[in-house]
C-alpha cells in the first residue's frame, strides 16, 4: 500500500512538472520527459550538496504536485478541456517501453561496478539521507559525481529500496532520452521516419552488450543524453529562448552523470552553437545575441559540475580519489608510470583500438562504411546531397578526441595494474560508438525527411508521394524497418532475460541468500569485522568482486575475503574478525571447519568467539 501511494505521488509530481513545462514553458512534448527528469535530478542534487537531501527531495515532490493543482485550476478557470493527441507512433513507443519495463521490474544487480560504486552509493544515500562524506568507508570512489544517484534516490525515497526500483528509476532517464530523439522529426505524419528512428535506436543495443540497461552503470546514459541534446539543438535551431530552456537542465544533468560527462556535454555545446549560427543571420547584433545566449547556456549547464568540483575540493579534500589528476596524485607511486610502462600502455591501446574482434572497433568501421555507401547511392539514384557525410567527418574527429582522452586516463591517472590491462576499454569505447551511430541515425532521419517530393503541409498525407510506386516503396520500407527493429529489440530482451534467469547462480544471489540485504535504520555502518570464504571461481575473490558484494549486502566496510584456509594459522586468522561468512562452501572448508570447530561449514554466518587462546564458531 505504501509503495502504491509513493508511485501515485511520484506520478502526480511528474505530470505536474510535465504539464507546466509543456504549457507554460512551451517545451515540445518529445523533450518534456528528459527536461523534467533532469530538472528533478539537478534539484535533488543541489539539495544533497546543501546538506538537505531528504528535505530537498520532498520539496521537489511537493512542488510538482502543487504545479499539477495550479495547472488544473488554471484550466478550470479558463473552462478549457485538456486536449491529448495520441499518434500511432506514440502507441508503438509505449509498447516498446512497457516490454522493457516489465522485465526491468524483475531485474537484479549483477555487474561488478554496481557493487563497487553505483549501487552502494545509492544505498548509502537512502540509508543516511545525505551524500557520502569523507568518513564514508563504504564508498571507495567518492569523487564520482552523483547526478543519476540523486534521481534514483528521489524515486526510491518514495517507492522503496528494492533493486528493481533502482534499475527502473535509472531507465526512466534512458527512455526519456530515447523519446527526445523523435524531436528531430517535423513531419509527424511520416511514419517511415519513426520506424527508421526506432530501427536506429534498436541498433544502439548492439553496442551496449557490455553494459545493458538492467543495472546502474551510466556508460550508455552518457551518449544518449548527448544525443538528446543534439536533437534539442536541431529542433530549436531557430528558437533561442526555447532552445536555451530545453538545453540547460539536460546538459546540467549530463555533466554530473560521470566525470566524462563534461566531454559529451562539450560535443553538445559545440553542436548547439553551430546550429544557432548556421540557421540564423549572424551579422552584427544578431550574432552577439547568439553568442550571449550560448554563453548563458554553457555557464548555467556548468553550475552542477562546478558545484561538484567545489564539493570534492572542500568536503572531500582529504580523500584519495580514483582517477585523480592533481599533481600529488599523478606523482604517487600507484599512479605514476615509467617510460617503459607508458610505451607498453600506448602499444596495447593502439592494437586494441584497431582490433576488429572488438565490437566497438567494428562498429566504427561499419558506421563509416555504411554512411559513405548510403551517401553515394543517394547521390547517384536520387541526385541529392545529404548532410550525413559532413556529419560523419565531424563525428570521426570527436571519436579520435575521445579515444585520445581514454588513452590519457590510462597513462596519467589509472593505477598500473588496471591500465596495463586496459581495464574497462570496451565499455568506455562503446559509449562513443553509441554517440557516433546515434548521431548518424538522427542525421539520416533529417536527410530522409528533406528528401520527400512534397511537404505534408502542401497536400494530404495520402497524396504526398511522387507516384504510386514511391508510395509502395515507402510502405515496404516501413515494414522492413519495423521488422528489423522488432528482431533487434527481441534479441536485447532475450539477452536481458537470460541474465536474469541465471541470477540465482550468480555470486550476488548466493550471498544475499546467506546474509539478506541489510539496511541500516539510522544509516550507521556495521563496524563488525567480517571474513568471507568462497572458492575463487572466475577470480571472484582475487579481483575483489566478492568483497564488494559483501560490503553492499552487509553494509559493512571491514570485509576481507579468503579462498583457501591454512590450518596451522586458522585460530590466529579468525581471532582478527567478529564473523566468518561462508558464501560458498566446498569440501575443503566443510571438512576443516567440522574437524576443528565442530560446525558444518555450510553456507551461513558464524559468530567468532574468543576466550584466551580458544576460538569458537557459533552458527547464527
Amino acid at each position: 500500500m505504501t509503495m502504491a501511494i509513493g508511485i501515485l505521488l511520484l506520478a502526480l509530481s511528474f505530470v505536474g512538472y510535465a504539464w507546466w513545462a509543456w504549457s507554460c514553458l512551451g517545451i515540445d512534448r518529445e523533450f518534456v520527459p528528459v527536461f523534467v527528469l533532469s530538472l528533478i535530478g539537478c534539484a535533488v542534487y543541489f539539495g544533497g550538496l546543501g546538506g538537505i537531501l531528504r528535505e530537498g527531495a520532498v520539496a521537489t515532490l511537493v512542488a510538482g504536485i502543487f504545479l499539477l493543482a495550479f495547472m488544473i485550476g488554471r484550466m478550470l478557470h479558463a473552462r478549457r478541456r485538456p486536449i491529448v493527441r495520441v499518434r500511432l507512433s506514440d502507441v508503438l513507443l509505449l509498447l516498446v517501453a512497457l516490454a522493457f519495463l516489465q522485465l526491468l521490474c524483475r531485474s537484479h544487480l549483477i555487474h561488478y561496478d554496481n557493487f563497487s560504486h553505483w549501487a552502494i552509493v545509492v544505498k548509502q544515500m537512502l540509508s543516511t539521507n545525505a551524500f557520502p562524506t569523507a568518513s564514508s568507508d563504504l564508498i571507495d570512489f567518492k569523487n564520482y559525481p552523483l547526478g543519476t544517484a540523486s534521481f534514483i534516490y528521489y524515486v526510491c525515497l518514495f517507492v522503496g529500496h528494492a533493486q528493481p526500483t533502482m534499475v527502473v528509476a535509472q531507465n526512466l532517464l534512458v527512455f526519456a532520452c530515447l523519446l527526445a530523439f523523435f524531436g528531430v522529426i517535423s513531419e509527424k505524419g511520416r511514419f517511415l521516419l519513426y520506424a527508421f528512428l526506432l530501427l536506429g535506436i534498436s541498433t544502439l543495443t548492439l553496442f551496449n552488450l557490455s553494459i545493458r540497461t538492467d543495472n546502474l552503470l551510466v556508460d550508455f546514459l552518457l551518449p544518449i543524453y548527448a544525443l538528446a541534446l543534439f536533437a534539442a539543438a536541431y529542433r530549436y535551431r531557430q528558437d533561442l529562448r526555447h532552445g536555451a530552456l530545453a538545453f540547460m537542465p539536460v546538459a546540467g544533468e549530463l555533466v554530473i552523470i560521470k566525470s566524462t560527462g563534461i566531454v559529451f556535454a562539450a560535443f553538445a555545446w559545440l553542436f548547439l552553437l553551430w546550429q544557432w549560427l548556421a540557421c540564423r543571420q549572424v551579422e552584427g547584433k544578431r550574432r552577439r545575441t547568439i553568442l550571449v545566449a550560448f554563453m548563458v547556456v554553457v555557464l548555467v549547464s556548468l553550475l552542477p559540475y562546478v558545484a561538484w568540483g567545489w564539493h570534492v575540493g572542500t568536503s572531500l579534500a582529504s580523500v584519495q580519489n580514483k582517477f585523480a589528476t592533481s599533481a600529488a596524485s599523478l606523482a604517487s607511486t600507484e599512479i605514476s608510470k615509467t617510460p617503459e610502462q607508458i610505451s607498453q600502455i600506448v602499444g596495447a591501446f593502439l592494437r586494441t583500438s584497431v582490433d576488429l574482434t572488438n565490437r566497438s572497433t567494428l562498429g566504427i568501421l561499419v558506421a563509416n562504411a555504411a554512411t559513405i555507401i548510403c551517401y553515394l547511392l543517394v547521390r547517384r539514384l536520387m541526385h541529392r546531397r545529404w548532410a550525413i557525410l559532413r556529419t560523419l567527418l565531424a563525428l570521426d574527429v570527436a571519436v579520435v578526441v575521445y579515444y585520445a582522452g581514454i588513452l590519457a586516463v590510462y597513462v596519467l591517472s589509472m593505477p598500473w595494474n588496471e591500465a596495463s590491462q586496459l581495464d574497462g576499454f570496451e565499455r568506455y569505447a562503446s559509449s562513443i560508438v553509441v554517440l557516433l551511430v546515434g548521431a548518424l541515425v538522427l542525421c539520416a532521419v533529417v536527410d530522409i525527411e528533406h528528401s520527400f517530393a512534397f511537404r505534408l503541409e502542401e497536400r494530404p498525407i495520402s497524396l504526398a508521394f511522387r507516384s504510386a510506386s514511391t508510395k509502395r516503396l515507402y510502405q515496404q520500407a516501413v515494414v522492413a524497418c519495423l521488422a528489423v527493429s522488432l528482431l533487434l529489440l527481441l534479441s536485447e530482451l532475450n539477452g536481458m532475460q537470460w541474465e536474469q534467469d541465471r541470477y540465482t547462480d550468480t555470486l550476488p544471489a548466493r550471498f544475499q541468500q546467506v546474509t539478506n540485504d541489510r539496511w541500516s535504520e539510522n544509516g550507521t555502518e556495521d563496524e563488525s569485522r567480517y571474513l568471507i570464504y568462497a572458492p575463487d571461481t572466475d577470480g571472484q575473490v582475487t579481483d575483489y568482486y566478492l568483497q564488494y558484494v559483501a560490503r553492499y549486502y552487509l553494509y559493512a566496510p571491514n570485509v576481507d575475503a579468503i579462498c583457501l584456509f591454512y590450518e596451522p594459522n586458522m585460530d590466529n586468522l579468525l581471532s582478527q574478525y567478529d564473523y566468518l561468512v561462508v558464501a560458498e562452501s566446498d569440501e575443503s572448508d566443510r571438512t576443516l571447519l567440522s574437524m576443528r570447530y565442530g560446525v558444518s561449514g555450510e553456507e551461513g554466518i558464524y559468530r567468532i568467539e574468543r576466550d584466551e587462546d580458544t576460538v569458537t564458531l557459533v552458527p547464527e
